[in-house]
């Protein structure tokens, strides 16, 4: 189980601002002014077309971007001054996993935790790779994983750092069934705990039983906000720049 986040930036209400956001590459604007506020607690699902803006929106929360004009806040820090603040307490999981083919499921979690100057913990490494059904694959290298396999350790590598802000990509994709439980089973944990979940998918009927608030965004603008109170969830706040 996840602890509960004490830290004043986290229980506040907007752990996640957005303040007319934009972002252009070369002449085309993908976002056009976004304001976005989600409070503590809150699972956020986004739908939208390819190429709406979707994951340019996640990558700048994620501190991965820059907005072209606008600001955007995390855990009171600016994504763009302040990213240091942010960064160890973002998780992402997105359509490129970031593992190393040549090393084992294991070695991954284990390279991870030291690049993030954690010793490595066996046992919370193994317990991770069994929470996402990878327990028999342990000593497999990655080059040989399915999509879906590769999804499950990128998984199994947030689990063992739960993130107080959790960005999920299109985290259905490529998992089957149980893989889609087992990820609603932690967005779950990490909004109980007072963190903040927002995903993009194109497959609503996964997140309804979790989300606490769908936003769909068109033209890099965000449109048809539309109420979706889950159990134990509050609302999130969105506004939509004229």
């Amino acid at each position: 189980m996840l602890r509960s986040h004490s830290d004043p930036a986290v229980t506040a209400q907007a752990v996640i601002r957005l303040d007319g956001v934009a972002r252009r590459f070369g002449q085309r604007w993908v976002l056009r002014g976004v304001d976005l506020t989600v409070e503590a607690g809150e699972v956020l699902a986004m739908t939208g077309r390819n190429g709406s803006g979707k994951t340019t929106l996640l990558r700048i929360i994620g501190t991965l971007l820059r907005p072209t004009r606008g600001t955007a806040m995390v855990l009171g820090h600016d994504t763009v001054r302040e990213g240091g603040g942010i960064r160890g307490r973002v998780g992402l999981l997105g359509h490129n996993s970031g593992l190393y083919d040549d090393l084992t499921a294991a070695e991954n979690l284990i390279f991870s935790m030291r690049m993030a100057g954690v010793p490595a913990d066996t046992l919370a490494i193994e317990r991770a790779l069994e929470r996402v059904g990878l327990a028999g694959h342990t000593g497999e290298r990655a080059r040989g994983f399915s999509a879906g396999m590769r999804r499950r350790l990128g998984l199994a590598r947030l689990l063992l750092r739960p993130p107080t802000v959790l960005l999920l990509d299109e985290p259905y994709s490529s998992f089957d069934e149980d893989g889609i439980d087992r990820v609603n089973e932690f967005v779950a944990e990490v909004a109980r705990a007072g963190g903040v979940v927002v995903l993009t998918t194109h497959d609503l009927a996964r997140a309804t039983g979790i989300m606490s608030r769908r936003v769909h965004i068109e033209d890099g603008l965000l449109a048809d906000v539309e109420n979706a109170r889950a159990p134990d969830i509050q609302p999130a706040r969105i506004g939509v720049m004229p």
